[in-house]
C-alpha cells in the first residue's frame, strides 16, 4: 500500500492532501524505491501555488528523497534490491513509494545517512552547479550569497569558502547572522537594516563583488546589480520575493557590462555522466567535512501542510526533511 501528499488544485497548504495511491510494477529502466526521507525545498511552494504549472492535476510535489530499492525493471544495470539511493531531479517526491528512473538515482556511501542525503541532493546540486559550473568559483574571488542562512544558502556558503572565496552573505535576522557566521562568511549583512549594495561597496573597498548568488528574486535584483563589479556574474536561481520581470537590458551596460543568468538545475545535469560527476563532487565536499548538512526541522511526511506553513513564514533554517 503505497501513499502519497497530492495537489488537486493551486492553493495555499491546506490543497496538499494525503491520500492512497496504486503504483504499477516498474517498467523498463525503472527502479522501485521505499522512501525513507524527502527534502523540502522552497520550489514546492511556487508548484503549489501555481507560480509553476505542473505537468498536470493532480501531481505530488517534491523533488529529492532517499531510500532503499524495492525492485528493478527490464534492462536495470547497477542496482539490486536492498541498495541505498537517492535522487535530486525527478518531480513527485512526496510519496511513501515511487518508481524512478534509474538513471536519476545515485547510490549513497556508508558515511551518509538518509536524512542528509534527502536534504541534501537538491539543494547541494544546486550549489555544485552554481559554484563549480555556472561560475567557477576560485580563491581569490568575492562572492555575494542572498538568503545565507537558508538551505541552499548554507550549502553555499561553506563550499565557497572552502574553495578559496571571500563570502559577504545577507540574512534577515541577528540569528540567521549568527548561522551564516557559523558556517564561514566572512561578512555578514543584515538586509532589513542595511542597504545591501553600499555595504557590499564599504567591504570591498570599493571593487565589489565577482558573482551574486540570489534565490529571493523581486527584491533583491538591483542591489544584486549594484553589489557586482564589471563584467561580474549575476546568478538569480530563485524566486522567494517573486519572479524578476520588466527588466531593462540597458541597466546591464551602465552597470558595468554585467552578465545574468536564470538558471535551473536540470539544464546543468543533462547527461547521466553530468548527475554522477555532479553529486561525486557534492559527496566529496560532505565526506570531508569541508560542507556540513544541518538539518534544523524534520516533520511527518502527514504534517506536509505545516512544514509548508513554516517555510513561506520563514520560520526555518537550514535543511528541512519530511520523515516516513
Amino acid at each position: 500500500m503505497a501513499f502519497a501528499v497530492r495537489v488537486h488544485t493551486h492553493g495555499g497548504p491546506e490543497v496538499l492532501k494525503y491520500e492512497e495511491v496504486t503504483l504499477p510494477e516498474p517498467g523498463k529502466g525503472e527502479v522501485r524505491i521505499k522512501q525513507t526521507a524527502i527534502g523540502l525545498n522552497f520550489i514546492d511552494t511556487y508548484f503549489r501555488t501555481g507560480l509553476y504549472k505542473p505537468a498536470a492535476y493532480p501531481f505530488s510535489p517534491g523533488n529529492e528523497g532517499a531510500g532503499v530499492v524495492l525492485s528493478v525493471g527490464k534492462g536495470v544495470k547497477g542496482f539490486k534490491k536492498g541498495d541505498r539511493v537517492a535522487y535530486g531531479t525527478v518531480p513527485g517526491a512526496y510519496v511513501t513509494e515511487r518508481n524512478l528512473p534509474a538513471d536519476k538515482l545515485i547510490k549513497l556511501p556508508k558515511k551518509i545517512s538518509d536524512k542528509v542525503a534527502a536534504a541534501m541532493m537538491l539543494k547541494g546540486l544546486t550549489a555544485q552547479y552554481l559554484l563549480r559550473s555556472l561560475f567557477k568559483v576560485k580563491k581569490g574571488h568575492t562572492v555575494l550569497i542572498h538568503a545565507a542562512a537558508g538551505g541552499v544558502g548554507q550549502i553555499l556558503t561553506q563550499w565557497a569558502k572552502a574553495l578559496g572565496a571571500t563570502v559577504i552573505a545577507t540574512v534577515g535576522s541577528k540569528d540567521k547572522a549568527a548561522i551564516a557566521k557559523k558556517n564561514g562568511a566572512h561578512h555578514v549583512i543584515l538586509y532589513r537594516d542595511e542597504d545591501v549594495a553600499k555595504r557590499v561597496a564599504e567591504i570591498t573597498k570599493g571593487k565589489k563583488c565577482d558573482v551574486v548568488y540570489d534565490g529571493v528574486g523581486k527584491s533583491t535584483f538591483m542591489s544584486s546589480l549594484d553589489s557586482l563589479k564589471p563584467r561580474g556574474v549575476l546568478a538569480s536561481y530563485g524566486n522567494a520575493s517573486g519572479p524578476v520581470d520588466g527588466v531593462n537590458l540597458g541597466i546591464l551596460a551602465t552597470k558595468g557590462s554585467l552578465f545574468v543568468t536564470r538558471p535551473t538545475m536540470l539544464h546543468y545535469f543533462i547527461t547521466r555522466k553530468e548527475l554522477e560527476a555532479g553529486a561525486k563532487d557534492l559527496m566529496k565536499v560532505i565526506e570531508t567535512g569541508k560542507v556540513k548538512i544541518q538539518i534544523n526541522q524534520t516533520y511527518p511526511l502527514k504534517d506536509v501542510e505545516r512544514a509548508h506553513r513554516d517555510l513561506e513564514s520563514r520560520n526555518t533554517t537550514g535543511q528541512t526533511v519530511l520523515l516516513l
